[in-house]
């Protein structure tokens, strides 16, 4: 089972998509063997850079593709969507 597995996700933290989150979702897609690509309208970045993921400049309400590719692409798919639900432990 190595086909692409896509997640459509919203951000959901007041402060969108900035360094901090950027930070969370890079490390935790480090901690997977698939290639993972986060898209928003025609940009796409690597899930596992920082700096990729800021170029996005997503803010609250931003519909967000995850796209993982690999052996433990789902299991990666359901650990950054679960990030974002949680709001990377912001807006508490």
């Amino acid at each position: 089972m190595d086909e692409v597995q896509e997640k459509i996700i919203r951000v959901g933290n007041s402060l969108g998509l900035h360094a901090r989150p950027a930070g969370k979702i890079s490390q935790e897609a480090q901690r997977y063997v698939a290639s993972i690509t986060v898209h928003s309208c025609d940009m796409e970045a690597d899930a596992k850079s920082i700096l990729d993921l800021l170029t996005l400049a997503a803010p609250q309400g931003t519909e967000l593709t995850l796209r993982a590719h690999g052996p433990d692409a789902a299991d990666a798919l359901l650990s950054l969507s679960k990030l974002f639900e949680d709001m990377f432990g912001e807006d508490r």
